[in-house]
């Protein structure tokens, strides 16, 4: 998936720290590479020794401490060039490590119009590692040592010389041609490619309502368009970079025949000696090797730098990240000022200029016709979303005044669609709570209990040990509802906010939610709930009406129900805030 242009050049500040912190393995495989290319040479040398010492003399001796001299440089040079992969293995590792849990934050912080396009982010992350730490790595190190294999090659005849620079020069030029061919080719393969990858995920998340309805077929032929688009991309570029690679093989091997055949004539001449001839030959090919390296790898280096520009792009918002003061726990008074949401495209607004306040040990029913904007509110509410305008605050804090791990504790919140995780119930039930099991499994069995589903969990095969799969996979709708109400009510929120929490439940489910709710009253938390159902409008100290993404009403439950009752056609209905504090005994 590649990146606008001109994306991510300014760089991120978290991407430089990593590659700071891997100085030294980049130190080492640079000292490295300079021990192996100039290793690289005892072959050429060896042959010139061969040639013009031990065959003119006879000299067996000679041979012998030559041979010795050479196998002593190509096994060091075979153990620094092994020791040079682990290096950059090891850098890799390093990487994973500094950068990997940045982009996962920031990925899972990203609101959903944000983060459209950004799914594959650490998928991108492992492209730019590969170019990093693999074959364009390696290809990247050596090719400074072209010139010095150039200059040795003058060193044995200029003419000789002239043709290695020449030939180089000539390779240079065809990478570029192919940087500027691939370029364009490699950015439309790179975005063709997201969008079948994200279609084919999201496809498959929905593989059972595809099979009930019958709509299995003409979702794979939807994907084998976006995959015939990702396949042309392919062609075109696989059929450029192979014109390249086969271009430069032809002129490198075109090169080094004429290099032996230059220094041939040369020798013939009695300008240079015979052991020369072959030396010529295997150093103007170590010159013409990295530069080959480069036309072979040029896919990768674009692929680097298109996934340089979208990694830096999603570091930035955790690069922006602000050190929070850590704030008192909240009593769990809710203030919603003038809070305006809009639509993704950004062209209307779901929620406008919505403003009322929640005191503690409130109930308060959301309620309102489909796609008023109750979801959208509650979501707000939950720190879910952030808004356009306005603002929601706890306890006269701004939500994005509080710490986003701090201010989940003090919030329990239930969407519409339940969201559980791959991973066993007592996982879900605790958020993934990585504090000990005596502290975590008391609270997981508490919140269950609260919900009204301990004693489901325990008739399931491995009770709370149970692995679920992701969206609650494995569990029935009420089940993974009454799982997700557990999640909310985990470690007694000061603030549930929840949206339709009996749309899958039973009698007895419901009866479970009416308790919790009660529960959390009593103790002083305040919750804000999404439903329809008389047995839980029988419970709420207040009622908000949600028309049109606006608040229409919002009161007592029984001057706002009267008022509505006694309505002809819809028209505001506002009831003032201190009355819609007073709670019902």
């Amino acid at each position: 998936m590649a990146s606008e242009p001109g994306a991510g050049r300014e760089g991120s500040s978290i991407l430089r720290d990593a590659l700071r912190a891997c100085r030294r393995h980049i130190a080492f495989v640079l000292i490295f590479s300079a021990a192996l290319n100039v290793l690289y040479l005892a072959p050429s040398i060896y042959m010139l020794q061969v040639y013009d010492r031990v065959l003119s003399s006879g000299g067996i001796l000679t041979l012998l401490f030559l041979s010795a001299a050479l196998l002593a440089a190509l096994l060091s040079l075979a153990f620094l060039d092994a020791t040079r992969v682990r290096l950059l293995a090891a850098m890799g590792k390093r990487l994973d490590r500094l950068v990997a849990p940045h982009i996962l934050r920031a990925s899972l912080e990203r609101e959903g119009r944000q983060a459209a396009g950004q799914a594959q982010a650490l998928r991108e992350f492992d492209t730019l590692r590969g170019a990093l730490t693999g074959p364009p790595a390696i290809a990247a190190v050596d090719t400074p040592w072209a010139p010095v294999y150039i200059a040795v090659c003058f060193m044995i005849h200029p003419f000789i010389g002239a043709l290695t620079l020449g030939g180089g020069v000539l390779l240079v030029a065809i990478a570029y041609a192919n940087q500027t061919s691939l370029h364009k080719t490699l950015h439309a393969n790179e975005q063709a490619t997201g969008a079948m990858y994200n279609l084919q995920a999201a496809d498959s998340a929905q593989g059972e309502v595809a099979r009930a309805l019958g709509m299995q077929e003409a979702l794979v032929q939807r994907q084998l368009q976006t995959r015939a688009s990702m396949s042309d991309s392919l062609l075109s570029a696989g059929r450029a970079g192979a014109a390249f690679a086969a271009s430069t093989k032809f002129v490198r091997l075109i090169l080094q025949s004429a290099a032996l055949g230059l220094g041939a004539y040369l020798a013939v001449e009695q300008e240079i000696s015979s052991g020369a001839i072959i030396a010529a030959s295997i150093l103007s090919s170590r010159a013409f090797a990295p530069l080959e390296l480069i036309v072979g790898a040029w896919r990768q280096f674009e692929q680097g730098r298109a996934a340089y520009g979208v990694i830096t792009s999603v570091l930035k918002t955790q690069e922006r990240q602000r050190a929070f003061t850590d704030l008192p726990a909240p009593q769990a008074r809710v203030a919603v000022e003038d809070l305006v949401i809009r639509a993704p495209a950004g062209d209307r607004a779901l929620i406008s200029g919505a403003s009322f306040r929640v005191d503690p040990g409130m109930i308060v029913g959301v309620i309102g016709p489909s796609g008023a904007g109750k979801t959208t509110l509650i979501r707000a509410i939950a720190g879910a979303v952030a808004p356009d305008h306005g603002a929601v605050r706890l306890d006269g804090a701004k939500l994005n005044d509080w710490a986003p791990s701090k201010l989940g504790q003090y919030v329990g919140f239930l969407p519409q669609e339940v969201g559980l995780f791959a991973g066993t119930i007592k996982q879900n039930v605790a958020r993934f709570d990585t504090r000990p099991d005596s502290i975590v499994d008391p609270k997981v069995v508490a919140a269950a209990k609260a919900a009204g589903v301990h004693d489901l969990v325990l008739t399931l095969p491995q009770g709370y040990d149970t692995l679920i799969g992701p969206g609650g996979r494995g569990l029935s709708a009420g089940q993974a509802q009454r799982i997700g109400l557990a999640r909310a009510l985990y470690d007694d929120p000061v603030l549930l906010v929840l949206d339709e929490p009996n749309a899958h439940l039973d009698a007895e489910g419901e009866s479970a939610l009416i308790e919790a709710l009660r529960s959390a009253r009593a103790r002083g938390a305040s919750a804000i709930v999404v439903a329809h159902r008389a047995s839980f409008l029988n419970i709420a100290d207040a009622l908000l009406v949600v028309r049109d993404g606006r608040i229409d009403a919002y009161g007592p439950r029984d001057q706002v129900m009267a008022r509505l009752n006694g309505q002809s056609a819809p028209r505001p209905v506002v009831v003032a805030e201190s009355e819609a504090s007073g709670r019902r005994p």
